[in-house]
């Protein structure tokens, strides 16, 4: 009897044992498993907090940047400037009279337009030109040239200006010049041009002509130059 009794409290203790023993164990698998979360949730917090960090120092930085600059650059301020188109109609003044042409130019011995006659202009070099009527003033047999050059005193580069002579340029010897030839120019069209440096745009061995012309209600005389592709005879009324 008092070994039955023996085993049985034996059993009782082991079981007891064995119950505290799992529910440590469970305590402890609940506490691993709320300190992982916990960690989870610290490490996300963080991420969040940095990624909100750097999302302010990268707006600041754009902030700072356009506010330092103006906002976004303009083509003038990266130096993009665009060159003044001075070929195929410009706005540039020229004298109300052109004057006499450089000494030493030869005169056309057989120009398809004479001296005095009545014609139409095709060249587009003032506002208002193409279209006018004009009168012949002088026909020369000389090499001629568009030219693009920087004024004097500065400004806008001008491009292919139609059209300055062979005379009109310094030291530029008889023969016709190539493209892309290094000039100084000694014309005085208008503002900046007399003494400026440049280079040849293109040129051509037309006859080339001196005019008297009106447009728009103001007379030009001694316009020069215009090639002979550029005038049309006036139809005869």
């Amino acid at each position: 009897m008092s070994k039955k009794i023996g085993l049985a409290v034996t059993a009782g203790v082991l079981t007891g044992t064995l119950w505290l023993t799992g529910c440590a164990s469970d305590a402890d698998d609940e506490k691993n498993v709320g300190g992982s979360a916990t960690s989870e949730l610290t490490n996300a917090q963080g991420r969040a907090e940095n990624s909100g960090e750097a999302s302010s120092e990268n707006q600041g930085g754009k902030q700072s940047n356009d506010e330092e600059g103006g906002g976004p650059a303009t083509d003038a301020q990266k130096g993009n400037h665009s060159p003044q188109q001075h070929g195929t109609g410009h706005h540039m003044d020229h004298p109300s009279d052109g004057g006499p042409v450089p000494a030493g130019m030869k005169e056309a011995t057989d120009p398809q337009f004479h001296v005095g006659q009545a014609v139409t202009l095709k060249a587009e070099h003032m506002p208002d030109m193409n279209g006018a009527k004009a009168a012949i003033v002088g026909a020369y047999k000389t090499h001629t040239y568009a030219v693009n050059y920087t004024p004097v005193g500065g400004g806008d580069r001008v491009m292919d200006h139609k059209w300055v002579v062979q005379e009109e340029l310094a030291d530029s010897g008889r023969d016709r010049l190539p493209n892309g030839a290094a000039v100084t120019i000694t014309a005085d069209h208008m503002d900046g041009m007399k003494g400026a440096k440049g280079t040849v745009a293109s040129s051509t061995d037309e006859t080339v002509y001196v005019v008297d012309y009106e447009a728009n209600g103001k007379k030009m005389t001694n316009h020069k130059w215009v090639v002979e592709s550029e005038i049309a005879a006036t139809d005869r009324q």
